[in-house]
């Protein structure tokens, strides 16, 4: 029984929606973020990565821009850009990319379930990454961006998604970055109540994307129960903002590797190492290899493709985690061949998010990296698969697009 609940947002006016809303603080840098916000004062990029309003060279952990942060989002409400609505209300939120669109409903997740893994995880976290965003939303007392649930058989929700969508105008439709966004304000009791009544029915919750923030969320959640020890588990704190999907209509893209160097093979020697546990044969120069099909890889170097094809008996088809391909490479040949055994801390080693292009892989392989692998996407079966198994994924096994814009929905606590 998952805990899915209506939540009174702070929120952009519609006028300014497009404006406000923002990417998330994780998929750039300041350098970037200041450069987007340029000519844009009411960009959330101003509360989710404030460093780019103080002084270059301030550090990115400093009190001060936890501050910036809390006196930015203020001044959003302070100058009427943003208003608190008058109730609990769902939203819908749809995104239309490249033609595929996706509807999720936006609410408050418990931290109890996340405590009690009703919420299920595929990920571990970091705890310096958790710290930056446990001061970010203690100091704002808000969670500013939402994370990333998914959920399976949820055909009741689908149905209250398409009958509210076709009956009601959107509050928000506007094209971000190239991708179309739609907002849906749910706000009849009745529908509210089904709409809770409907998650309540799901087994579980899976986080899809966002492990770092969630993490966050549930301890600052903890942290107010310590503070305040008459809580009578009502109070916001005790929910963090997430925008929940049907698996169905998700997709999880390449997430591929670039590496610095070959670890002292000429590039015949390394071929003759991977044949070991891979059959290989040569693709072509002309354009990229994308796999088409698990346990197959491509390879770049010197300006050559070839296909990788991992072969039987070099993993456990059984164990969920054992069976995947960024596994099945890291375990047979990044970590025994070129001898990163550490993929979250090795230096040689860098990830390219599909999103970018196989091209990219070309560029980095002839410039700051000599070799590349191309991937073939996790999907969403394996993501649940590990999840439910309460195992972990290695880091770097999914990226998923297109990305949830902050700044649309606000969680005051």
């Amino acid at each position: 029984m998952a805990v899915f609940k209506a939540f009174t947002s702070v929120r952009p006016l519609p006028e300014y929606a497009s404006q406000v809303a923002a990417l998330p603080y994780d998929v750039m840098n300041s350098k970037e973020a200041a450069e987007a916000v340029k000519g844009n004062p009411y960009s959330f990029l101003h509360v989710d990565k404030a460093e780019i309003d103080l002084p270059d060279g301030t550090d990115l952990y400093s009190a001060e821009v936890y501050q910036k942060a809390k006196e930015n989002l203020n001044a959003l409400v302070e100058k009427g850009i943003c208003k608190k609505d008058d109730k609990p209300c769902f939203f819908l939120y749809r995104q239309i990319m490249d033609g595929r669109s996706q509807t999720g409903v936006v609410g408050c997740a418990s931290i109890d379930d996340y405590l009690s893994n009703r919420i299920k995880k595929h990920e571990h976290t970091r705890e310096e990454k958790e710290q930056d965003r446990i001061r970010h939303v203690d100091t704002c007392s808000a969670h500013t961006g939402p994370i990333f649930l998914t959920y399976k058989n949820g055909g009741a929700i689908r149905a209250l998604i398409e009958s509210w969508k076709a009956e009601h105008e959107p509050i928000y439709d506007f094209v971000a970055d190239g991708v179309a966004q739609t907002v849906w304000i749910v706000d009849d009791d009745g529908v509210i109540a089904a709409l809770t009544d409907a998650f309540a029915a799901l087994d579980a919750l899976y986080i899809a994307d966002g492990h770092h923030r969630c993490a966050s969320a549930v301890k600052v959640g903890l942290k107010r129960r310590a503070e305040n020890p008459n809580f009578t588990g009502n109070e916001e704190f005790n929910y963090f903002l997430a925008v929940s999907f049907p698996c169905d209509e998700l997709a999880i893209m390449d997430y591929n590797r670039v590496i610095r160097d070959l670890n002292g093979y000429t590039l015949d020697q390394l071929l003759t190492r991977i044949s070991e546990s891979f059959t290989f044969r040569f693709v072509g120069s002309d354009e990229p290899f994308r796999p088409t099909e698990k346990h197959t890889f491509g390879l770049y170097c010197e300006g050559k493709w070839y296909c990788l094809k991992a072969k039987d008996g070099t993993f456990d088809e059984n164990d969920p985690v054992a069976r995947l391909d960024v596994s099945i490479l890291q375990n047979n040949l990044i970590a025994p061949i070129l001898g990163i055994t550490d993929p979250r801390t090795d230096e040689r080693i860098d990830f390219v998010g599909g999103i970018r292009g196989l091209k990219e892989l070309e560029r980095r392989a002839t410039t700051d990296m000599k070799l590349a692998f191309s991937m073939y996407p996790t999907t969403l079966d394996d993501l649940t698969a590990i999840a439910d198994a309460g195992m972990v994924m290695p880091p770097k096994s999914t990226w998923f697009e297109p990305k949830l814009l902050s700044g649309l929905f606000i969680h005051e606590i």
